[in-house]
């Protein structure tokens, strides 16, 4: 076997693996397709970069999360250990280069997301590729019982089919039992194989705060807990609000969400990792992938609409061990509020058919056209033409594309495109045009090819650097030689696509099957209720809650969070029931355990505590339901 111990202290300086590391490591070394289930922060990269730095050939890594990608592949070049990502914003010309990198570069990892996996490039390089092994991160995306999936993720499977004999290592960190049978399905498993690392968290403590007053209620907490925070709300606009509130109250924050541009994107992310910022005010978006171990306080302000969505979010808190919370600030409002989400995620059948309906409208899309085809998709222009709400027709776009009736893709960000409309002739015979100008025009023919053919994918902070001006000069250049009707530039922007993978069909030849549709909607209405049990529920400890919810028996009570402390205060408030009294109270008259509770006027659970321990003493004996004393 290789000395994996050995690779782990050479490039992590670490002398021993914690918990299941090893045997997945081991597992996914011995050939065998393998499934680890992992909380958030239990070190699940170690298991894939570890076995693959043991092999010949390159690890094939399939992640949804390009945050994960970037910071994954700097930290494995930090360790002299070459690595490879592709991700959106880059080129066409810079995908084909990392691509011919993975084939004949020597490296060891490439980070890819599930919607490449189809792309007929991607697939041509594969082939000449030397896979060892392949990891699917997020692999609950897959299933579509689980509360995230992802259609894209089913193409795994094609890809496998691609790599006879090469053994995949899935890994997740939210899956319930039934989840879990269905990724190993979905992944086409030659035999069940999971790893299971307890989901408990010892050190955070689960925390439900009833207030109508969120936004002082969010004050007193940061500033009666000290250290860096994070902030969950459900839109947007949310975590612009909530971000002002906090720097007018001294506190200091940034917003982050998925309509932020990645250099945004960035500069906020590294500010809040360096401490710079204390709180990041976010969505969903947020957190994935991004290590910061130190975090003590994650607050949801608004309820996420499955236990599996809380777990993984609180689960940022307190990855170094130490002590930190995960707290939900609920109001009476918020139960209404989750449940008007249903009906938005699962809207009627008819209004789905309408939405595919104005889609043809939309793009003039004849009966029987349209396979194939790939349109740019604005949905807001789209609700504003056909007096849609977005989240419903959001989610009707997603039905419809599980239905395979077309292919939905969320915002792409797609790089700047630039070409020249004169002809090189004409190009050099202008003037007037300026210094600063003719030097970026000379710089963009230097840098990329083919402008007076086709569109060129550009990088405006490349061109910045080459020709010493600043980005927002090279745009603004660019703009008034496109308004010149010297070149057509296409500035870099965010972009859904509808892809046609069927024909136009009449909407009565449309068939949603019940796998799809009834069967997805009652789970996220038992995933709902789940989160509103959770948090209305006040007497059972929190993390037993959540360790049952993901089918893990739990016999102790965490201790630390709301439920457990307000039960303590209780039994410390309730006077000591003795045995005595019960021994007194249970002579020459034997009586019912709910009839000993009416004599004592004692707390049930303390009685139940003390009988049980009278018993164990052989004091009391039970007999057809009477509790009498032993003679």
């Amino acid at each position: 076997m290789p000395d994996y111990a050995s690779i782990l202290k050479q490039y992590w300086g670490y002398d021993s693996f914690r918990g299941i590391q090893e045997d997945i490591i081991r597992s996914i070394g011995q050939g065998r397709d393998t499934l680890g289930l992992m909380p958030t922060g239990g070190g699940k990269s170690v298991t894939f970069q570890v076995p693959a730095l043991a092999q010949d050939g390159l690890c094939l890594v399939i992640t949804p999360l390009i945050a994960l990608m970037k910071d994954q592949v700097q930290n494995l070049r930090q360790k002299g250990i070459r690595a490879l990502a592709i991700h959106s914003g880059m080129s066409k010309q810079d995908i084909l280069t990392t691509l011919e990198n993975a084939i004949f570069g020597n490296y060891k990892f490439l980070y890819i997301s599930p919607e490449r996996l189809a792309t007929d490039i991607f697939r041509i390089k594969l082939a000449k590729m030397k896979i060892s092994m392949i990891t699917v991160d997020e692999s609950h995306c897959i299933s579509q019982w689980g509360y995230d999936f992802r259609p894209a993720y089913l193409k795994i499977a094609e890809v496998r089919h691609m790599l006879p004999g090469v053994p995949v290592l899935a890994l997740t960190a939210t899956a319930t039992p039934e989840v879990t049978k269905d990724i190993q399905k979905r992944l086409e498993f030659k035999e069940e194989n999971v790893f299971r690392m307890s989901f408990e968290r010892p050190n955070l403590a689960y925390v439900v705060r009833r207030t109508d007053n969120k936004p002082k209620e969010l004050l007193h907490l940061l500033h009666r807990m000290p250290g860096s925070a994070i902030i969950y709300v459900r839109n947007r606009r949310r975590t612009k609000e909530v971000t002002e509130y906090l720097i007018r109250e001294g506190i200091t924050a940034d917003f982050y969400h998925a309509g932020l541009d990645d250099a945004t994107k960035d500069v906020r992310q590294h500010r809040w990792q360096k401490g710079e910022r204390r709180v990041m005010v976010a969505t969903n978006a947020f957190g994935m992938g991004i290590d910061k171990p130190d975090v003590r306080l994650v607050i949801h302000l608004d309820l996420p609409d499955s236990p599996e969505a809380y777990f993984q979010e609180a689960g940022r808190a307190g990855r170094d061990g130490q002590k930190a919370y995960a707290i939900i600030l609920y109001a009476k409002s918020d139960k209404a509020t989750l449940h008007r989400r249903i009906p938005d995620t699962f809207p009627e059948k008819d209004y789905i058919l309408d939405v595919y309906e104005h889609l043809q409208y939309y793009y003039q899309m004849a009966m029987g056209d349209g396979q194939g085809c790939v349109r740019e998709f604005d949905i807001e222009d789209f609700c504003r033409k056909f007096k849609h709400f977005p989240v419903p027709v959001d989610s009707a776009l997603k039905i419809l594309t599980q239905a395979g009736y077309i292919e939905y893709t969320d915002e792409q960000d797609n790089a700047s495109r630039l070409s020249f409309t004169i002809g090189r002739e004409e190009l050099y015979k202008l003037r007037n045009l300026g210094e600063p100008t003719d030097r970026l025009i000379q710089t963009a023919l230097r840098s990329y090819t083919g402008l007076f053919t086709d569109y060129a994918f550009i990088n405006e902070d490349s061109l910045a650097i080459r020709t010493g001006l600043t980005r927002q000069q090279i745009y603004e250049m660019l703009i008034r030689l496109d308004k010149s009707h010297i070149v057509s530039y296409i500035p870099r922007k965010k972009t859904s696509y509808i892809i046609y993978t069927r024909e136009r069909m009449d909407t009565a030849q449309i068939r949603i099957s019940p796998a799809i549709y009834e069967e997805r909607k009652a789970r996220y209405e038992r995933r709902i209720q789940a989160m509103v049990d959770y948090v209305e529920e006040d007497k059972i400890c929190r993390s037993r809650i959540l360790l049952r919810y993901f089918g893990e028996k739990n016999e102790h009570d965490c201790g630390q969070c709301d439920a457990c402390i307000r039960h303590a205060h209780q039994e410390q408030d309730t006077p000591r029931l003795q045995p005595e009294e019960i021994c007194q109270a249970l002579a020459g008259n034997p009586l019912t355990p709910a009839e000993l509770c009416d004599k004592l006027n004692a707390d049930k659970d303390q009685l139940n505590k003390m009988l049980h321990q009278l018993a164990n003493d052989n004091r009391i004996i039970t007999q057809d339901g009477m509790l009498l004393i032993r003679k």
